[in-house]
C-alpha cells in the first residue's frame, strides 16, 4: 500500500485535504466517493517527494519542526522497544500525528519500507526533514540490529538540542524587546517631538549651538528619508545574506571576522565544537566508522573556518593520527574536551568521553550566553541614556543662550 495526498470537494462546496493509504489512486477516489466527497486531485506522497526536488515550494512543505521530529523519534523508539514491527510502528505514529504534513511524511516512509527498502532509504526521500546525522545514525542502527536503542539516543540528542535552543531564545526575548522599544522611542522623538521643540529656535534666527544643529539635521533626515533608510537597511541585509550564501570566500572571511570578536567569537567556537563532539559521540555509539562519523559530524558545523580545520583533521586521522591530536592542531577545541577525547581513545570509551565533552561545552555555551546578556543590558541602558542626554542638551543649550542674551 502507498500513501496518497488528496484534495476533494465536500457537499457544501468546501475543499477537503488529507492523507490516506491505498493500493492505487483509483481506490483512493472510490473511497472518497463512498464518503460523499468529490475527488479533485490524488497524488502519491512518494511522487510528490520526487517532484519537490524540482520545486522549492513543494520541498518547503516536506519539512519537520524540531518539536515534531523529537516527538516522532521518541514515539517511534518507544514502539520499537515494545517489540512492534517496523511498519506497524510507523503506522501507529502516523495515526497519532496531528499535522497533515508530518503524517504524509511518515506514511511515505512506511510505503517505502513496505516496498522492501531500508528505513534509512525512506528517510532519504525527505532530506530537509531528516539531517545527515539522523539518516546515518538510523542506517547504522539498522545494520547493527539495535535500531530501538539508536532511536532513543537520537531522541535524547534532539530533545537536548531543543532545550538548549529554547533556553537561548527565551533569554534573548527581553533584550530583543528592550532594543525594539528603545529604537522606537528614539525614532519617535526625532520624528515628532524634536522638530516641534527646535522650531522655536529656528524661527528666532539666532545662532544655534553645534549640538542643536546636528540634532536638527538628524531629525530632518528621519522625517524626509526615514522610510528610505529603513528600505536601504532591509535591502542591505537581504543582499548581504544572499552574497554570503552564494560566495564561499566572502562567507569564510565573514565567519573569520566573527571568530575574532571578543566573547562572540569564543561562543561560536564552543557551540560548533560542542555540536561536533555530540554528533561524533552518537555516530560512534551507533557503530559508524570513525572517519565516516567525523565527516558527517563536520558537515553540521556552521562556521566555515572551523569546518575547514576539522576536515583537515579528518585527513590526519585517516593517515593514522589520534583523534585528539588531530583536533588539537585545529586550535578550536578547548583543552578539557581534548583531554576527555584522549582519555576515551586510551580507555576504549570514546563515546562516553565525547558525550561528557559535549555536556561540558554546552554548559559553557549557557554560561557565555548569560554573560553576553548581562553585559548587553547595561550597555543598552547607557546607550539610551547617552542618546537622551544628547537630545536634552541640544534642546536646552539654545535656551541658556537666549537667557544670557535677554539678561
Amino acid at each position: 500500500m502507498a500513501a496518497y495526498n488528496y484534495t476533494a470537494l465536500q457537499a457544501n462546496g468546501k475543499e477537503s485535504h488529507g492523507v490516506v493509504e491505498a493500493d492505487s489512486a483509483r481506490q483512493v477516489r472510490q473511497q472518497l466517493r463512498n464518503q460523499g466527497l468529490t475527488p479533485i486531485d490524488v497524488v502519491a506522497v512518494t511522487e510528490q517527494a520526487k517532484a519537490s526536488k524540482e520545486s522549492s515550494m513543494l520541498t518547503s512543505k516536506k519539512t519537520m519542526s524540531t518539536s515534531d521530529l523529537s516527538l516522532f523519534t521518541r514515539q517511534f523508539a518507544t514502539l520499537l522497544t515494545a517489540g512492534m514491527p517496523l511498519e506497524e510502528a510507523l503506522r501507529a505514529v502516523a495515526e497519532q500525528a496531528e499535522k497533515p504534513n508530518v503524517k504524509s511524511i511518515i506514511l511515505a516512509i512506511r510505503s517505502r519500507v513496505l516496498e522492501g527498502h531500508p528505513l534509512a532509504s525512506g528517510l532519504g526521500q525527505f532530506t530537509r526533514a531528516f539531517s545527515p546525522l539522523y539518516r546515518a545514525t538510523i542506517a547504522s542502527g539498522e545494520q547493527s540490529g539495535h535500531l530501538d536503542n539508536v532511536m532513543h539516543r537520537l531522541a535524547d540528542y534532539i530533545e537536548k538540542q531543543q532545550q538548549l535552543t529554547q533556553k537561548v531564545q527565551q533569554a534573548l526575548i527581553y533584550p530583543a524587546v528592550m532594543t525594539t522599544v528603545s529604537i522606537a522611542i528614539v525614532i519617535f522623538l526625532l520624528t515628532f517631538v524634536v522638530p516641534k521643540m527646535v522650531s522655536v529656535f529656528t524661527s528666532s534666527e539666532q545662532e544655534l549651538p553645534m549640538m542643536t544643529s546636528v540634532l536638527i539635521h538628524i531629525s530632518s533626515a528621519f522625517q524626509h528619508y526615514g522610510l528610505y533608510l529603513v528600505g536601504l537597511c532591509i535591502i542591505f541585509i537581504v543582499g548581504f545574506n544572499y552574497c554570503l550564501k552564494r560566495n564561499l570566500q566572502l562567507r569564510e572571511r565573514y565567519h573569520l571576522f566573527l571568530l575574532k570578536l571578543p566573547l562572540i567569537g569564543k561562543s561560536i567556537k564552543v557551540i560548533n565544537t560542542a555540536r561536533f563532539s555530540r554528533t561524533l559521540g552518537i555516530l560512534s555509539g551507533a557503530g559508524v566508522p570513525v572517519l565516516e562519523a567525523m565527516t558527517t559530524a563536520s558537515s553540521l558545523i556552521t562556521n566555515v573556518p572551523i569546518q575547514a580545520a576539522v576536515k583537515a583533521a579528518i585527513v590526519k586521522v585517516s593517515e593514522g593520527s589520534p583523534i585528539h591530536r588531530a583536533l588539537k592542531q585545529t586550535q578550536y577545541f578547548p583543552p578539557m574536551s581534548l583531554h576527555l577525547i584522549s582519555t576515551g581513545e586510551s580507555s576504549g570509551q570514546l563515546e562516553a568521553m565525547l558525550e561528557r565533552a559535549a555536556n561540558t561545552q554546552e554548559q559553557e555555551v549557557e554560561r557565555r550566553v548569560d554573560i553576553l546578556l548581562s553585559l548587553f543590558e547595561p550597555f543598552l541602558i547607557l546607550t539610551m541614556g547617552a542618546i537622551v542626554l544628547f537630545i536634552v542638551l541640544a534642546v536646552l543649550l539654545p535656551i541658556f543662550s537666549l537667557n544670557q542674551i535677554v539678561g
